[in-house]
């Protein structure tokens, strides 16, 4: 197996995409923001010092998304076609996930991937006050989807 981001002297490179076709791309991903009882109950009486955190999040993740290859830099500048964010409270934890979409040459895994990453950390920030006891975990990738290649012309 072969690392595809490593060139033949084991330094870092951003992968060539330049020969591949457009294609439709699509990745899910999911997180959890494990919270106390307390936070629950703070979250959904809007009791938090920071307000309701549920839209500051979600637009966070979605702006992450957006900025993934700012913030990791192998990774190649997409123009994303779509983003969505979602935050369920469940018993014990926050559920977010992210769907991504965009036609290019590469996937979008790792936008869909950030999308929940900066969210469940705009989640710990906004109830930190409240619960020093947050743990986020169990980030993964759902799916990863390639459709139909793309015209490069109007």
């Amino acid at each position: 197996m072969k690392l595809t981001h490593l060139d033949e002297q084991g330094r870092a490179r951003m992968v060539d995409i330049s020969t591949k076709p457009r294609i439709e791309r699509r990745a899910a991903a999911q997180g959890k923001v494990f919270i106390s009882q307390a936070t629950a109950e703070a979250v959904l009486s809007a009791g938090l010092p920071k307000g309701n955190p549920f839209e500051v999040a979600r637009l966070a993740g979605i702006q992450a998304a957006k900025d993934t290859a700012r913030l990791i830099p192998l990774c190649h500048n997409l123009n994303l076609d779509f983003v969505d964010v979602t935050i369920e409270l469940r018993e014990g934890f926050f559920l977010v996930s992210s769907q991504v979409s965009c036609r290019w040459a590469t996937g979008v895994e790792m936008e869909a991937l950030t999308a929940v990453s900066v969210a469940a950390l705009t989640l710990y920030d906004m109830c930190k006050a409240v619960d020093k006891s947050i743990e986020i975990g169990e980030i993964r990738l759902l799916s990863k989807e390639k459709g139909s290649v793309v015209s490069d012309t109007p």
